[in-house]
Formats: structure tokens, sequence, C-alpha cells
């Protein structure tokens, strides 16, 4: 009935409709955000492991921090997942979480930022104080109309900075008791990424840019307050290393774009004044980010889960996987692939993309349910399956446990077995608005112990 009822509304009374609930909410929770420093994460791939990476760096400089992903809310000690199936909250949720971060104690709190989010003025009524842009690829396209009007939500948040002079307001924030940080916007921009220059357009006090030893190519933009550099970066048969002004940081975290995302997480802590080697030592302590490129087996076999559901962050994954030294085990192992798509009529477009890189990298694909809320489960395998150029080896197994099941059963010792589309999710969405209780990670250890594998 709600779907219903939402085709038939305009959409400019939608849009006002969701700032009227968003201006609410702030109101009612007495704009707790103007009593933080608030952090927001923005692109198409890495928030979620960005927002994590940053918490662990601000709590390791002594800072009570508060932060709320794709994977969990945290405030400071406290943290629960988000079963919400929801990246960010509603605008009466998120901004009560904000008034608690305040009573906690909290000085930052790290916001990943969606497009959709952004879209239904979630983002409204934040005093954002740092901006972070990852990257930017297709997705949510049927949603926003265009990939301009996608990028365009991004941009938002680093509209919402509200630039100001440095040296302005000063007065005012005293009164209101806003933590000094507040008088410096910052935007944080990948200047790897092919549209970053359309993000330091936006204006702020300062600009912080990152990249792998490619600061030439950027050394013209006048606007760049610092450039943060990860130089001799290496694959590492147990994770990544690199250096940035000199200092080592060799991380457990896999493959190229999680140096980026340590880099956006650098930048952020750079940006607030934290040394340097306190910001090493956070990011060394990290044994993994739940459900991303999380590795869950090691022997006899490799299984790896990851929430990778575009074709860039699903590319990145198999490349990292298959690269000369992702792990200590064989030079040339099978890779047995697991993966679905969204249903709800969602990013269709990128169906056969999905299949099309799988059928590149994977030596056994197993096509499966990821969610496919009301969508015919079998119209969305077939979709995947009609990027195959030719006709490679797969299945179609409906049952996501099932489908995992098989892939651990044809797994011999020294091959991969890696799952995307889920991550550390805790729900699958199926028809009539049914939510079940899921985790990938546990569908694996439980089937490894079924089938005696390992034991």
């Amino acid at each position: 009935m709600k779907t219903f009822i939402r085709q038939l509304t305009p959409v400019f009374l939608l849009s006002w409709y969701h700032l009227a609930l968003a201006a609410t909410g702030a109101f009612l929770y007495r704009f707790p955000s103007k009593e933080l420093v608030v952090i927001g994460v923005t692109g198409t791939n890495g928030k979620s492991t960005v927002v994590d990476l940053v918490t662990k760096i601000f709590e390791e400089a002594g800072c009570k921090t508060a932060s709320l992903s794709s994977i969990r809310f945290k405030i400071g000690e406290k943290e629960w997942p988000n079963t919400l199936k929801m990246t960010m909250p509603g605008r009466f949720k998120l901004q009560k979480f904000l008034r608690d971060a305040v009573s906690a104690g909290c000085r930052y709190v790290v916001i990943e930022v969606t497009s959709e989010g952004i879209k239904q003025w979630r983002h409204w009524g934040i005093d954002f104080d740092v901006a972070v842009f990852t990257n930017l690829t297709p997705e949510h396209i049927e949603s926003h109309g265009s990939f301009e009007k996608y990028r365009g939500a991004k941009g938002r948040l680093f509209e919402a900075l509200k630039f100001q002079n440095a040296n302005s307001n000063s007065q005012t924030n005293s009164k209101m008791q806003i933590p000094t940080h507040k008088r410096t916007k910052i935007s944080i921009v990948n200047l790897d990424d092919e549209h970053a220059e359309y993000f330091l357009k936006f204006d702020a006090d300062e600009i912080y840019g990152y990249t792998i030893e490619n600061e030439k190519l950027y050394s013209k933009i006048q606007n760049v307050t610092k450039t943060l550099t990860a130089k001799r970066y290496t694959l590492l048969p147990l994770g990544i290393e690199f250096f940035v002004d000199n200092t080592p940081f060799r991380l457990k975290l896999h493959g190229e774009f999680n140096v980026y995302n340590a880099l956006a997480a650098i930048c952020v802590g750079v940006s607030q004044e934290i040394d340097l080697g306190i910001i090493k030592h956070a990011l060394e302590k990290i044994e993994t980010v739940p459900g991303r490129f999380e590795i869950v087996i090691e022997k006899p076999f490799l299984v790896i889960v990851d929430y990778a559901h575009t074709p860039d962050a699903l590319k990145n994954v198999y490349e990292t996987v298959m690269s000369p030294y992702p792990k200590p085990y064989t030079l040339n192992p099978r890779m047995i692939c697991v993966l679905g798509a969204a249903g709800g009529g969602r990013d269709k477009w990128k169906r056969p993309e999905l299949g099309r890189i799988a059928e590149e990298y994977c030596g056994e694909i197993i096509l499966t349910n990821e969610d496919p809320y009301d969508e015919n489960p079998d119209v969305i395998l077939e979709e995947i399956a009609a990027g195959f150029s030719q006709t490679p080896k797969y299945q179609k197994i409906f049952d996501r446990r099932e489908a995992i099941s098989r892939a651990l059963s044809f797994a011999r010792q020294g091959d991969i077995v890696v799952i995307t589309g889920k991550g550390c999710e805790p729900w699958m969405m199926v028809a009539g608005g049914k939510k079940i209780h899921w985790d990938d990670r546990r569908m694996v250890r439980e089937e490894l112990t079924r089938l005696k594998i390992g034991i």
C-alpha cells in the first residue's frame, strides 16, 4: 500500500515531505550535530570501511567517538549491528542517535552518507565539518534518473559543509559551545577518481586530496590544501604496505581498494591534527572489517565473504583474490564464486555486467538469491547470466544456504571460495516484505561443520 501511494505522489511533494520530516527531527532533538565534529563519508564503494577506520583512529587518539554505517552503530564503547536494511536511518532515528552521542560525551561522529539518504533529505539539519569522497561508479541509476543526478546527490554532502571563513562567527560558536574544529570546514577527495574535479569544485576552508603516487597529475590544482600520497605500495601475502610522508604502513587489510580506504581515513586524522604515528598504530591494529573482504576460513581452502554488489566492487575483489600475492597458498588457485543481485527493481542494468565480470575471473560460478524482494528470482539470475559471452560452467541454486554449501563441497585444498553481495548483512529480503535472519559468514561455518570439512 505504501509503495502504491508513493508511486502516485508527485516527486516534489515527496521531497517536501522528506524535508519536513528532517526539519522536525532536527528541531525535536535540538540540532545535536552543532555540539559535535561531524564527518560524512560518501561515494559508491568503501564508505563503511572508511567509517570503521576513521573511528578506530579517533579512538586510538583518545577521542570518544560515535559512528554509524551499513555495518553497525557505535556510541563510545557501546555498539550494535545495523539491522535496519538501511545505511542512513530515518530522520528521527538519525537525530536521536546524534543526541545520544552528545549525551554520552562524544566529540566526533562519523556517518556513512548515501545518495538515497541525501535524496530523502536525511542529511538536512546535520552540521557537517568534514566531507569525504571515496569514488564514483554507476549505482542507483533507476532511482535517481541518471548518473549525473546520482553524482549530484553525492555532491550535496559537500554543499552541506556550509563554507565559512575560519575567523568568522567565533563569538557565536563560543556561545553555542561548539567545538573549536567547527570553524574549519574540510573536504577530502580521492584524486585518482575520474570525478575528482567535480568534488574539488565545492568550497571549503581546507581541501585534502589523496592519491597513489599520482600527485603530479593534480599539481596544478591550486585549491588543494594538502595532498597525501601512498608511495611504494605493495600487496603482501597477509595484507598491504605503503608509505605516507616516509611513515610505513603495514596493514592486515587486502587489495589496492583498501589502500585508498586507508588514505581517506589518514586524511581525516591528519585534518584533525592527529599525529601520523597514532594513525599508523590504529590502522595496523585492525584485523579485518566485518563483511568486507573478510577471510572466514583459511584451511583447507580459503573462504572470503565480501559486500561487493556493484560491478566495480566485484571486479576489485576478484582482482585482489587473483593478484600474485593475495595469500600464502597456491600460485594458481581455482576461484569458486557465489553471487547474485538485489531485486526490488533496483539497478537492473548491472546484472549482466556482474555476470560478465564473474565469467572473466571465476573457475566455477554459482548464481543464487541475494535480496530478491518481490521480483522473480529466476528472472534476476537469468539477467545476470545474460552477461556471459559464452556459456561458462555455472549453476543456479536459489536457496543461498544450499548455494554456499555446494561451493564449499566443490572446493579442494588451495582453492578460494568468494561469496559476494551481502557481506555481514543480518537479513535477507524476500517476497511479501518478509525478512529472513541471515549472515553469510555464519552460513559458511555451519555448512563446513555439517559437511565435516576441516574437522
